[in-house]
């Protein structure tokens, strides 16, 4: 038994949140240790196939998915972390952050492997999980704000879905 607040509570039925599955990727941890980190739970994987990335940009429209050669070139903040994809179960990444602050965050399915965006294959997501459509993602819903520690947030993959646009997976079977 364990005391809480002068209540007994059984251990066994403590509550372990969904999102206590490990994370994955060379950030991972980050999120274990305390932070500055950002646990992302990706949701809407169309497959297992390929890797998974997060990549943090500065939280301005001038900065926001530039190049990230360009980006050092210019003394700027990027960080990027690559994952394989658990082969079952939940998924999460981390990625650590310089601190407490506003970052763009965004995560990519780079289905085929090769590190480059295929639209008609790959998938896209951002923390405001707005449905893209045909738009590129916009900065008000990449924001993320973090105060420090380990912020944790959900990000629902979206794939090519015909002439409607990106959009979250949804399996037909």
């Amino acid at each position: 038994m364990r005391r809480t607040a002068g209540i007994a509570l059984p251990l066994a039925c403590m509550a372990i949140p969904a999102a206590a599955h490990a994370p994955v990727g060379s950030d991972a941890a980050a999120c274990v240790d305390g932070g500055p980190a950002i646990r992302v739970d990706i949701l809407g994987l169309k497959d297992r196939t390929g890797r998974l990335k997060l990549e943090l940009y500065p939280a301005n429209d001038d900065d926001f998915l530039k190049d990230d050669t360009v980006l050092k070139r210019q003394g700027r903040f990027f960080h990027r972390v690559w994952a394989s994809p658990p082969a079952s179960g939940p998924v999460a990444m981390c990625i650590r952050t310089p601190g407490a602050g506003r970052y763009a965050l965004l995560f990519t399915h780079d289905r085929d492997g090769r590190n480059k965006f295929h639209f008609w294959q790959d998938g896209v997501g951002v923390p405001g999980n707005r449905r893209l459509g045909r738009s590129r993602p916009r900065l008000a819903d990449a924001q993320v704000y973090l105060s420090g520690g380990v912020t944790q947030l959900t990000i629902r993959a979206q794939y090519l879905r015909g002439f409607s646009g990106f959009a979250p997976y949804e399996p037909t079977d």
